[in-house]
């Protein structure tokens, strides 16, 4: 066969995988618009559906692609504050007495994780609050790799630092990962936390710890190893082991249940998460005293395929955020199509 004669053929069958690729993303466009939508919580009656705030992400909301662009800004200056975060002037409201204090994942850092959703609560009239915690060493990229119980100090001293700064007695935590989960669970626990935390929103969650999809085992002796090397780069990673299934800390952390009595829990949880397995250890159950409010993501939005990384940049998990702290003015999910599950 002439060359040129196969290279028409190649440009052919191209061209028809781009045209069913086109009308495959056409049809779940679609589909997605025939999906009715659904909320964590229903407006009241007579409420107009708030409109989803306004961000200044400047790396869109492509999951886990958005969350390694942030990444790749933050090499500069890993200790820089997300936009819409740490103004220590700012005065809650009355409609949003609580500040929210944003907690990273573990091998994040506060502008990686929350450069998507940190200006969405800003300008949804939110006194926004970011910090780093667990570091190797000061001025790491890559955070949240200490032990959780020391972790959990050092989240404890911050959210006084914003109740002092804010006047406020409680905050709301937003955090990702273990800044959702076991971190931020020891703290209200152990040091004192449930006294001064309103809510706890989890964004795939590490409660429970993780299988890590059986591998969890092989990927501890991996950091050992790149540990020795690596932990100027935050490779040797306590915080990690901590999130194993059947670890020390996690059996200390949940001997007596889940929750603490006075605060409200929420766990939003994709079932295409690959890194917090099984993805339904991350539902917590609610003791005494204790609200726990467990989202599944594709119960909502059944399109929806964000995995755990790109999480916090879906902008369906940005609206669910918004219902969970506010339940009173909530709005419906509209459900963007988000295909990359990671």
């Amino acid at each position: 066969m002439p060359a040129t004669t196969r290279h028409q053929e190649v440009r052919t069958v191209m061209r028809r995988v781009l045209k069913a690729a086109a009308t495959a993303l056409a049809a779940a466009a679609c589909v997605a618009a025939a999906v009715p939508t659904a909320s964590a919580a229903t407006p009241a009656p007579g409420h107009a559906a708030a409109p989803l705030a306004p961000s200044a992400n400047a790396y869109g909301e492509l999951g886990a692609v958005s969350f390694g662009a942030a990444l790749l800004a933050s090499v500069s200056d890993p200790d820089r504050s997300p936009a819409g975060a740490n103004d220590f002037s700012c005065k809650p409201t009355a409609v949003h007495p609580y500040p929210v204090v944003l907690v990273e994942g573990t091998f994040a850092n506060a502008f990686d994780n929350w450069s998507g959703l940190a200006p969405v609560l800003k300008g949804a009239g939110y006194c926004v609050f970011a910090l780093n915690y667990g570091e190797s060493k000061p001025h790491a990229l890559i955070k949240a790799v200490g032990p959780v119980p020391h972790s959990a100090k050092e989240l404890a001293a911050y959210v006084d630092k914003v109740r002092a700064a804010t006047g406020t007695s409680k905050v709301d935590l937003v955090g990702h990962s273990q800044g959702g989960g076991l971190m931020p669970q020891w703290y209200l626990r152990f040091d004192g936390g449930a006294a001064k935390v309103h809510q706890l929103v989890g964004i795939n969650p590490s409660s429970h710890g993780t299988t890590a999809t059986g591998l969890i085992h092989l990927i501890d002796v991996v950091l050992d190893v790149a540990g020795h090397a690596g932990k100027p780069f935050g490779l040797d990673s306590p915080a990690a082991k901590d999130q194993t299934i059947g670890s020390p800390v996690l059996q200390q952390l949940y001997a007596t249940g889940d929750t603490e009595p006075g605060v409200t829990y929420t766990n939003i949880v994709s079932r295409t998460d690959v890194v917090v397995t099984p993805y339904a250890h991350q539902f917590l159950t609610a003791g005494p005293g204790a609200t726990v409010h467990n989202v599944l993501l594709q119960n909502v939005c059944p399109l929806d395929l964000t995995g755990h990384l790109g999480s916090p940049y879906d902008p369906n998990v940005f609206q669910l955020v918004l219902n969970a702290l506010d339940p009173a003015h909530a709005a419906p999910v509209r459900c963007a199509l988000m295909p990359i599950p990671l």
